[in-house]
């Protein structure tokens, strides 16, 4: 079952990926290119995902964490008939000569997929081409709009391989094949009419309730793509409304969850000059009905259409400068895993203060596990949460807690 109406309700199943040691073998000229804002210091960073990994597998079960390695190392595994063609298709994207297949096709399912990653020969210590750095922003490689999953069509040249990667996985992995048979797996790749030169990045996309799916006009996705997406939406019955967000084109606001995401049925996270004050954005409603509405701000669209009583905290606790540096720290980017339980870094501290401030309990990852080992009810029992993980190699990467996860299953708002 692959099923996703909302972003709060209890996280059952969810797509992550380990940062790989390719990001030690970066260089500075290169790391702006790969979409890293500087060169990171990896064991820093693993430590950080680790905690980060072993929240997730505490609360949802290590059996419902999957990892995109083991996912592409599994198809190969089931479908060898497909692993000279997903070695072609490398090959071809990376514009590389057939005879560099050398390198690749005696390797096992295990170590074909870890070079497809990240780019390494280790026994000969050659490195075949780029890395994939961006892989551990799962949420942009698909997001699933409730029995249906929306394949990506990334904006930013270093981002395709895994999107090639990923749909490979998605046409041919058990988990999935039933979904892409079924035909509910849209992917943008495919959509007729949709010109190459066209963006759409799915980090942009937020099942924000069962009937409003919300989708940024930003850096990342465009007005053409917006149309597109919106014009299958409706034709497949999915949502009542299609939402467009119009936010800056601007880096810092690459994709909207950079600047909202909704953590509980009351309680948002926000940056507030963009969605609490509408400054350089608005919202236009699209019913299914053929009728739209606009909005001046996110705020006034979210109280309006979706609950008159939502809180929002703010980024920096809405101060200057505090609420531009943490809204780049990821402070507005959080994931619930359940209502009003939710994963935050620990670097934007006047953030957390303002969630302190409307009652809830900033907790380090580390403390949890020392309470979950004495109480075996403690996760169980948990409320009003906000739990920090390390930040400081992770946060240059550009993506926060939400970015990092691809949730395929959710408990059905209202069940």
């Amino acid at each position: 079952m692959i099923y996703v109406d909302n972003e709060i309700t209890e996280l059952q199943k969810v797509i992550t990926h380990k940062p790989n040691d390719g990001i030690s073998r970066i260089s500075p000229k290169k790391a702006e290119s790969l979409l890293f804002d500087d060169i990171v210091f990896y064991p820093l960073m693993h430590e950080g995902y680790r905690l980060f990994q072993r929240i997730l597998h505490d609360f949802l079960g290590a059996e419902n964490v999957l990892d995109t390695t083991k996912l592409i190392t599994q198809v190969i595994e089931v479908s060898p008939e497909s692993r000279e063609n997903l070695i072609l298709q490398v090959l071809n994207f990376e514009e590389l000569p057939l005879s560099f297949s050398k390198y690749l096709t005696h390797l096992d399912a295990a170590a074909l997929s870890n070079v497809l990653i990240t780019a390494y020969r280790r026994a000969e210590d050659r490195i075949l081409f780029d890395p994939i750095l961006n892989y551990m922003f799962t949420r942009d490689i698909a997001v699933t709009i409730k029995d249906h999953i929306l394949i990506n069509k990334a904006a930013k040249e270093a981002r395709h391989r895994e999107n090639l990667l990923s749909r490979y996985v998605f046409n041919n992995h058990p988990i999935f094949s039933s979904t892409f048979k079924s035909n509910k797996l849209i992917d943008l790749n495919n959509f007729e009419a949709f010109p190459p030169s066209n963006r759409a990045d799915v980090g942009d996309i937020i099942m924000f309730s069962p009937e409003h799916l919300l989708i940024g006009c930003s850096e990342r996705t465009s007005n053409y793509a917006f149309e597109s997406i919106k014009k299958r939406i409706f034709e497949l019955g999915l949502v009542d409304n299609v939402i467009q967000v119009n936010i800056p084109n601007e880096r810092n606001f690459m994709h909207i969850d950079t600047l909202f995401t909704r953590i509980a049925h009351n309680t948002i996270s926000c940056y507030t000059p963009i969605v609490y004050d509408g400054e350089s954005s608005n919202v236009i409603v699209y019913r299914k009905s053929g009728k739209q509405k606009t909005y001046p701000s996110i705020r006034i669209f979210i109280t309006t259409e979706v609950s008159k009583d939502m809180e929002f905290i703010f980024s920096g606790d809405g101060l200057s400068p505090y609420q531009e540096r943490e809204q780049w720290t990821d402070s507005c980017n959080l994931v619930a895993l359940r209502p009003d339980v939710a994963i935050s870094y620990d670097r934007n501290l006047k953030t957390l203060n303002g969630f302190e401030k409307s009652g809830y309990r900033v907790m380090d990852a580390e403390e949890i596990f020392r309470l979950s080992h004495s109480d075996s009810n403690f996760i169980r029992n948990l409320k009003k949460t906000i739990i920090t993980i390390p930040s400081a190699e992770l946060s240059p990467a550009r993506g926060g807690s939400h970015c990092m996860t691809c949730p395929i299953i959710r408990k059905p708002i209202g069940v």
